[in-house]
């Protein structure tokens, strides 16, 4: 099947397909703009993704693996039948998903292995587009050992440039994450100049900016604000020579202040714990993490003045 064969029987399915919800539609309680990735819950089922949701007052969801499936295309309750009833599910509940997290890497060189990581960002659109989903992130990643930096930033405008006019007609925005060797604000400033599309974006990490980037919150987001639409925010401190993940409000970064920046410049996106359990599995069970960080920001949210909804 062709890719926009593909892309068409995906956006069919997605749209068309009728099953019965598993979940009943209920009044809710209003939520603030937060949301949480699947990374941080990755033993659980979609039922048990989506209960955790409306119970600790999630409005959204970002979806980085589901029941130990990293390759989203893959998970039954994402594609062929199962997708319209998940789609019942999600609207029956107020919830949204507010991305899809590939793994997909811009920088690799290798024909073979580029040529892979092309077309998992390309399904990952095929499955946006079929979900009603605005956003996929994609990687910019690395900077390999030995390699000349511009060449390296030139693969990966390139890969960027390729990606965003994937998406133009899915109706998708693809966003580089400020992650791994791609931290710093001027170097992200550079490559979403450079690949200069209205279908591409930045995924704000702000942990990482403070952190890798070594940036105060109010530096990153004057030079990247107009292209933030979307955060990854967490909690950390030093243990040994790496940093530990810790609950929100009980590490060195300043998610307060961070949240505080946001709002203050009339973001309108989610504010998304990234607990990173999948590959940190001895930090707090999302059982935890989940209703703190949800109690946390709401305190933080409700400060800088922004309501539930």
């Amino acid at each position: 099947m062709t890719a926009i064969a593909r892309r068409s029987f995906l956006a069919t399915v997605g749209a068309g397909l009728a099953a019965p919800a598993i979940l009943r539609a209920q009044s809710r309680s209003k939520r603030y703009p937060i949301a949480f990735s699947t990374l941080g819950c990755p033993a659980w089922s979609w039922k048990q993704i989506l209960e955790a949701a409306d119970r600790f007052g999630y409005a959204a969801l970002e979806l980085r693996g589901i029941a130990g499936e990293m390759d989203l295309p893959k998970v039954p309750e994402l594609s062929g039948t199962r997708l319209a009833e998940t789609k019942k599910d999600l609207a029956a509940l107020g919830v949204v998903v507010s991305d899809l997290g590939a793994s997909a890497r811009m920088h690799e060189k290798d024909p073979a292995t580029r040529g892979k990581q092309l077309d998992e960002g390309r399904r990952f659109i095929d499955l946006a587009q079929a979900m009603g989903v605005k956003y996929v992130r994609v990687f910019g990643d690395k900077i390999p050992e030995g390699e000349p930096k511009e060449e390296v930033m030139k693969r990966v405008v390139e890969g960027f440039q390729t990606m965003a006019a994937y998406a133009k007609p899915a109706g998708v925005t693809v966003l580089i994450e400020s992650h791994g060797d791609f931290t710093r604000s001027p170097d992200l400033v550079e490559i979403l100049t450079r690949v200069g599309s209205p279908q591409f974006a930045l995924l704000w990490d702000a942990h990482h900016s403070f952190v890798a980037g070594k940036e105060k919150p109010a530096d990153s987001y004057a030079q990247l604000g107009k292209w933030v639409r979307h955060t990854h925010l967490k909690d950390s401190r030093p243990e040994g020579a790496d940093r530990r993940y810790v609950l929100v409000g009980t590490g060195e970064v300043p998610v307060r202040e961070q949240v505080r920046v946001l709002a203050g410049a009339g973001y309108q996106g989610f504010y998304c714990l990234e607990w990173e359990k999948k590959w940190h599995p001895e930090i707090e069970e999302p059982e935890v993490a989940f209703p703190h960080y949800a109690k946390a920001v709401g305190a933080y949210l409700a400060e800088a003045g922004v309501e539930a909804s």
